[in-house]
């Protein structure tokens, strides 16, 4: 008997997000280096005027085929001139997903531009953001084993023949995928603060490898939030959480929600002129999932970080607390000309990034 073909698109439709067993994005434990899945309008919450940041995630080797996740995000940051301290960030999101035994990738090419206005002075900003590009799904269907596959009145011996029946109308989906957020940062004495929503998925996108079977995309909402500030001149504390929540048609709740939140201490080994070098330290956590050490260094202009989710899902009986190795390499700098472009990136010494 072969599996129903709504089944088998319900699975394949269902690839990690960290924190959430079944549901529709890929994400990173260390996700404040990754600010556009958080939200499009965090884009550009640092202190310059560039930044690069490529992200490596290898998760649940200690029980299945391991699943991969590549990123990559640029963000460029100039003068808009409408009116004065404005100014526009242009950035990119790359995504690239590896999961299970069938191969099932997932891959994000994702433009996005968000527009700062000063409320008042320099200090306090709200920002409107769009983000929107090509998405794609595909897998190898050689890779899978279906129930027609196993050989009857045997217990249970699979035979590589005969081949299944099952057939795929389509293994490779591709359409477009829209996004949009709004976000306020603000100043209070010594510290910097940051509030913001977002919603994924606008366009009501669908995906699925069967005709007639596609599957809508769930629009998702996000609220986040981050505060950092200093507790003497080298240390600086910092604090991140984000809430997502998914929504069906008539923006009616579905079952899927997650909650993230981290909190980071820094301390400036060595600073003087352009020549910095600190060390942070801390512990994320993503609801009913995982609990995440990390620890990164930042030499000037150049950051890594390392961080391992220590699983405390149900599936800690199989996983035995074994999760995920994440690994970030940052960079950024100022560009010649525009070294007044701070905008909302006007982090304390420390340069935390918000």
């Amino acid at each position: 008997m072969k599996l129903p073909k709504k089944l088998i698109a319900l699975v394949m439709m269902a690839w990690q997000y960290p924190g959430v067993c079944w549901a529709q994005d890929v994400g990173f434990s260390q996700f404040f280096d990754q600010p556009l899945l958080r939200n499009p309008a965090l884009a550009g919450f640092f202190d310059g005027d560039m930044r690069f940041v490529a992200s490596y995630r290898n998760q649940w080797q200690s029980i299945t085929t391991p699943y991969r996740t590549f990123g990559h995000s640029s963000e460029f940051k100039l003068p808009a001139h409408i009116v004065e301290y404005d100014n526009i960030t242009v950035a990119l999101q790359l995504i690239r997903d590896i999961a299970g035994t069938s191969q099932y990738n997932t891959t994000q090419i994702l433009p996005a531009v968000n527009y700062s206005l000063p409320l008042n002075t320099e200090d306090h900003y709200l920002s409107l953001a769009f983000m929107g590009g090509l998405m794609q799904h595909r897998f190898d269907p050689t890779k899978l084993v279906m129930n027609d596959q196993f050989v009857s009145g045997t217990n249970g011996t699979f035979s590589i023949l005969p081949a299944t029946r099952q057939v795929f109308n389509n293994t490779n989906v591709n359409y477009f995928d829209l996004s949009a957020g709004l976000s306020y940062f603000g100043v209070a004495g010594n510290v910097n603060y940051c509030v913001g929503a977002g919603m994924f998925h606008l366009t009501k996108s669908k995906n699925g490898f069967f005709d007639g079977k596609a599957i809508s995309l769930n629009k998702k909402l996000a609220f986040n939030i981050g505060m950092s500030g200093r507790t003497s001149e080298t240390d600086l504390l910092t604090f991140y959480a984000d809430y997502f929540k998914q929504f069906g048609p008539a923006f009616t709740p579905v079952g899927i929600s997650s909650f993230q939140a981290g909190l980071l201490f820094s301390h400036d080994l060595f600073v003087m002129d352009d020549i910095q070098k600190t060390i942070t330290g801390g512990i994320l956590y993503r609801w009913d999932d995982a609990i995440i050490p990390i620890v990164q260094l930042q030499l000037s202009k150049f950051s890594i970080g390392a961080s391992y989710d220590v699983n405390i899902s149900k599936l800690v009986a199989a996983s035995r607390y074994r999760g995920g190795f994440e690994l970030i390499l940052s960079y950024r700098d100022f560009l010649n000309g525009l070294n007044s472009v701070l905008m909302q990136g006007l982090c304390p010494p420390g340069r935390r990034i918000l």
